[in-house]
């Protein structure tokens, strides 16, 4: 008996707040609506020129022109692969123009190496927790 008065009684409270929702959306707005005028004029004023907008040509041209080295209006070849050549010939030790695993992995092998201070060939806990990377450094706010 008890369920049905209480499935009586939310019935009653789901069909009055309906009811009540469906009066409250039909009621006038709170505020009139703004002048055409009056909105326009507090968007812009009429001497204020319009900003540029970022358009994808302009992003192309500025990448273009990061990578056009000389600024003769064309990349060549050399302009794309010249830093990649650079950082090719730091790994490149002994200059023979191929990476081994060892010239390839230089760094982790060289943090390795000052890592285990005991040369052990492994890393006890508290070697291994040297090899952390450092906290990201915070950015300044420029305000």
């Amino acid at each position: 008996m008890a369920r049905i008065l209480a499935g009586a009684a939310a019935l009653v409270l789901l069909i009055t707040g309906t009811i009540l929702i469906w009066r409250g959306s039909t009621a006038e707005p709170l505020l009139p609506a703004a002048p055409a005028k009056a909105a326009q004029a507090a968007e812009a004023p009429d001497d204020a020129p319009e900003p540029p907008e970022a358009t994808a040509k302009s992003r192309e041209e500025k990448r273009f022109s990061r990578a056009d080295k000389d600024k003769n209006g064309r990349i060549e070849r050399e302009e794309l692969l010249g830093p990649r050549r650079k950082a090719f010939a730091k790994l490149d030790k002994n200059g023979n123009g191929t990476l081994d695993f060892e010239e390839w992995a230089v760094r982790t092998v060289d943090k390795f190496a000052e890592a285990d201070k005991d040369k052990s060939g492994w890393l006890v806990p508290a070697e291994y927790a040297t090899t952390a990377p450092p906290p990201p450094k915070k950015k300044r706010c420029s305000c």
